[in-house]
């Protein structure tokens, strides 16, 4: 009874965000200081009020104020680093203590500790980055970094933000900061004035009482139907006895269904959280350039159609927990890269260690994690190989027969994650592996079958690049250098145009990993071979080779090297 008390209050708490977040709107501009006095006293409220987490509180007194002193005090380029073991060493502990309660259920802080640990290690980047000139900076650093260390009252506001202190979405410390002075309201330079979004009573921040209703009403919808749904599909239902009574597609169906039920919950949250962040102001996007109206996108964490809808594993990860991949890709993929350097394995592997350690120790969340990775290679090669066999000789055209490769591909990807995420709601082994074991290991088979087609010591891989060579006019094609070019750009483009939501055009950003699972392992697993034969290459060179070199010692030496940094 007492976690359903304890679930019905938290789901209390987003609506009552609502009013509190109108509130917040209309204290005045010009003072900020109120609007943070006014956060940090409902934050407590939520905390100690509603759940009496007083040990909650003490947890991210702990973390914030540890991170602001480290940030303070140490004036070195490992800084961060050190923020980033403190603070990832303070949440690993509570993670330690939820899981040997053994009640995932209860509300405890871990949520919100969670959603804090990418705001603070996000807040030590951004302070270095801050200490560092404009030429040594990205345009991302430059437009994030802090250049003065903000005040306690501004530092609190930012960690206890109210609308999604308890379940997120995660921000960085300048969409606070241009939040709580307005200044993100300002319109760009060479708008027209009478383009800008309407506001109340002089206010800068314009109104978004609709986008948050529409944000609110989306979110009831998921929550009523999880509420629904549940009682339907449930961890009880597939571990029971009954389950085994169904025929073999039945119980696969009724795996999809209950990872669908799952997501509801998260549908619902976040669709909620993020309503009162729109209402509040902080989501606003600027102004969208075809309609001319305000976006308010800023803090999106879902996209729930393009989720279930997903033809491939990029589409599936990419529009799930959006602001946590962000905080991956923008503050441990690409941080760990030395200067002038494209990240490669060494980036993935750290990504990956960071996403899993972040989500806690459950042996659950290493399977679907381990497996989504397989998917993620089986599912390129399956893009390179077989999908241009549905499309014109120039990949630019589908064929009509591409429907059916597109309806096909959405109900694999969609079978195949019911059973990889099936261990996330499950999260012990022994759970997960019964489960897994009463639909006979469907996904485990097709991995393991589906890499050794693609293989090059077995015909198929070769069968299907000689269909795709035999579909290529080669004489209307110049095949020189720059011709060879102008192909490699447009199947890049293509491939990038083929992908659901993407962030960035560079090649960086293109192979980050989603949610620390690496777009391209075998790309990976190449740099690791790749390395190991240059230095081989160069022992040799210099005459340092000595008889009966081991290759495959040596890979794992630079596997542990590797893992070392």
């Amino acid at each position: 009874m007492l976690p359903f008390i304890n679930a019905l209050k938290l789901v209390f708490s987003f609506y009552l965000s609502y009013p509190l977040a109108a509130l917040l709107k209309r204290i005045p501009d010009k003072e900020p200081w109120r609007k943070n006095l006014f956060i940090i006293g409902v934050a407590l409220f939520y905390l100690v009020g509603l759940f009496d987490l007083w040990s909650g509180l003490r947890t991210l007194f702990l973390s914030a104020g540890g991170i602001y002193l480290i940030a303070w005090q140490i004036n070195s380029p490992y800084m961060p680093w050190v923020g980033f073991v403190y603070a990832m060493g303070h949440m690993s502990i509570n993670h330690i203590i939820r899981q040997r309660l053994g009640d995932p259920g209860v509300v405890d802080i871990s949520g919100a500790q969670m959603v804090m640990i990418m705001k603070l290690t996000a807040f030590c980047w951004n302070v270095q980055d801050g200490r560092l000139p404009d030429s040594e900076l990205s345009e991302f650093q430059r437009d994030h970094a802090i250049r003065t260390l903000p005040s306690i009252l501004d530092y609190a506001g930012y960690i206890l933000f109210f609308p999604s202190l308890m379940a997120g979405p995660a921000f960085d410390y300048c969409d606070y900061s241009r939040y709580i002075s307005t200044t993100m309201f300002t319109l760009p330079p060479g708008t027209d004035p009478t383009k800008a979004p309407p506001t109340r009573k002089k206010r800068k921040i314009p109104r978004s009482g609709t986008p948050a209703a529409i944000q609110a009403t989306k979110g009831s919808i998921w929550i009523f139907a999880f509420l629904k749904f549940t009682a339907w599909y449930n961890p009880a239902l597939l571990l029971g006895d009954k389950y085994m009574t169904y025929w073999f597609p039945r119980r696969v169906f009724i795996l999809y269904m209950l990872g669908l039920t799952t997501r509801m919950k998260y549908y619902g949250v976040w669709s909620l959280t993020e309503g009162s962040c729109i209402l509040s102001g902080i989501g606003y996007n600027g102004i969208d350039p075809k309609t001319g109206r305000a976006k308010w996108d800023r803090l999106t964490n879902i996209i729930p159609l393009d989720i279930e809808l997903a033809q491939n594993t990029r589409a599936f990860l990419g529009s799930w927990n959006i602001n946590t991949n962000l905080w991956l890709r923008n503050y441990m993929y690409l941080r760990v890269t030395p200067k002038g350097k494209k990240p490669g394995f060494r980036a993935t592997l750290a990504t990956f260690v960071t996403s899993a350690f972040w989500h806690g120790f459950y042996p659950g969340y290493y399977l679907t994690f381990v497996l989504a990775a397989l998917l993620q290679a089986i599912a390129k090669n399956g893009r390179r190989l077989i999908r241009p066999l549905f499309l014109t000789p120039d990949g630019k055209t589908a064929l009509p027969s591409k429907l059916y490769y597109d309806i096909f591909c959405g109900l694999l990807t969609q079978t195949a994650f019911a059973f990889t995420v099936a261990p996330f709601v499950f999260l012990t082994m022994s759970s997960s592996l019964t489960v897994w074991a009463r639909v006979y290991f469907y996904t485990l088979i097709g991995v393991a079958v589906s890499f050794a087609l693609f293989t090059r010591s077995l015909p198929f891989r070769a069968h299907l690049q000689k269909m795709q060579s035999s579909r290529t006019p080669l004489a209307d094609t110049a095949l020189d250098a720059d011709g060879i070019e102008k192909l490699a750009r447009e199947e890049a483009k293509r491939e990038g145009l083929g992908r659901q939501k993407s962030y960035d055009d560079s090649s960086i950003h293109h192979r980050a990993p989603t949610l620390g699972i690496a777009e391209d392992p075998e790309a990976d697993i190449d740099e690791i071979v790749a390395e190991v034969k240059r230095e081989y290459e160069e022992r040799k060179r210099r005459g340092s080779l000595v008889q009966g070199f081991d290759v495959k010692k040596a890979v794992e030496e630079k596997l542990k090297s590797f893992k070392k940094k």
